[in-house]
């Protein structure tokens, strides 16, 4: 399917969600009664009480977890955190899907499989349309209209597998994705009929609403970071490394913050220049893709260059042409490197495992890819003797 049809096949199950009574007649659903003039819905809680807020949808497959944006959407986020603190959602199913472009759930007809003719016609026409400048891209969450009707928003949400541009302006964006969207596409990807409805049974056992919880060593301060020591486990032995914060504290904290999340886990050794450097640590040699979580984590760093000179033990992070492009990989300093001086940040020094880099530094070579995959299995942290 290419990715136009992806997007216009996401329109079409959107317009399937809310069907009129015509419709629904013609496939043998019952007719809806006359619709009331909707008393729509306006929350109580505050802007501080919706700042922070996630919620954690959770499934048999896993969790999906969402970052609520109060500021964009307060009605929507307020009914959102209201109707899940309810139990609403409890006992609900993801019920409608596009393979890769789209998975829809959020309405209470859901909770009864007998009610499968209802799929996508329930907890409707309680919001209005809150327009803000969020896009469909990957992971947004928007919420399901009946179609021509922009304030017809409830309790109904879909989220979006991969970008659909063509929906920006038309639905309220009220959350993102910030774990779980691969949980979410295995889930779009579930077999359906032709209506576009789901033919297994995906159940969300419950939607909880939690606190942003902080990142790995956001509470630290500068230098407490060298309380930690890291060990880089690879697939020739350990290499144990001293980290200097009074250096480059954000270098640090920040691979400190990748190596707890396995951002680093499963890359490898990709490039050997013997007496100069040995680099690791670079996304496109991971074995696995990174999952949402991991890749919210994954940002540039600015520089934090010093007077620290590039001699054998050192480490820093390597990067691109602009100084703040230096996102994971890092290298080994095998030897004096008095180019490098000034232009790469130098955030730790190797503290064990010299017979370890220099077994790296004899391996064979095409260039400077060594022949055989060298892998970092994975970064250690414990704390430092």
């Amino acid at each position: 399917m290419s990715t136009g049809t992806v997007r216009l096949a996401g329109l079409i199950v959107l317009a399937l969600a809310a069907t009129s009574a015509a419709e629904a007649q013609a496939r043998g659903a019952p007719a809806a009664p006359p619709a009331k003039k909707p008393a729509f819905y306006t929350t109580s809680l505050t802007p501080d009480a919706m700042r922070g807020k996630q919620a954690v949808i959770a499934t048999d497959r896993g969790d999906i977890v969402l970052q609520l944006l109060g500021d964009k959407a307060p009605n929507h986020v307020g009914h959102f955190i209201e109707t899940a603190q309810k139990g609403g959602y409890d006992g609900t199913a993801f019920h409608r899907a596009v393979k890769f472009g789209v998975l829809q759930g959020g309405d209470p007809h859901s909770k009864d499989p007998a009610q499968k003719a209802r799929y996508g016609t329930g907890g409707l026409n309680l919001l209005r349309a809150e327009p803000n400048d969020e896009k469909h891209t990957r992971g947004a969450v928007s919420a399901v209209l009946v179609p021509g009707n922009p304030d017809s928003a409830g309790t109904q949400f879909f989220i979006c597998i991969t970008d659909q541009p063509t929906l920006d302006g038309r639905f309220t964006v009220f959350a993102r994705v910030v774990e779980g969207i691969e949980i979410a596409q295995a889930i779009s990807a579930e077999p359906t009929d032709d209506s576009g409805l789901l033919t297994g049974r995906i159940v969300v056992a419950g939607v909880t609403i939690r606190d942003t919880p902080p990142e790995p060593f956001a509470a630290d301060a500068d230098a407490d970071l060298a309380k930690y020591k890291v060990t880089l486990q690879t697939s020739k032995g350990d290499i144990d490394l001293e980290l200097w914060p009074d250096r480059a504290p954000g270098h640090v904290r920040q691979f400190l913050t990748l190596a707890a999340a396995g951002v680093f886990d499963g890359t490898s050794v990709h490039r050997v220049v013997p007496g100069f450097v040995i680099q690791a640590g670079s996304l496109d040699t991971r074995a696995t893709p990174l999952r949402s979580r991991q890749q919210a984590l994954v940002r540039n760093q600015p520089p934090e260059f010093s007077e620290t000179k590039h001699e054998r033990g050192i480490v820093s992070m390597a990067r691109g042409d602009a100084p703040d492009s230096a996102t994971t990989s890092f290298f080994i300093c095998l030897g004096p490197a008095p180019s490098l001086d000034g232009k790469y940040t130098v955030f730790a020094r190797v503290a064990g495992g010299d017979a370890v880099i220099d077994a790296i530094a004899a391996v064979a070579r095409n260039g400077e890819a060594p022949v055989e995959r060298i892998d970092l299995v994975a970064v250690r942290i414990t704390p430092a003797p």
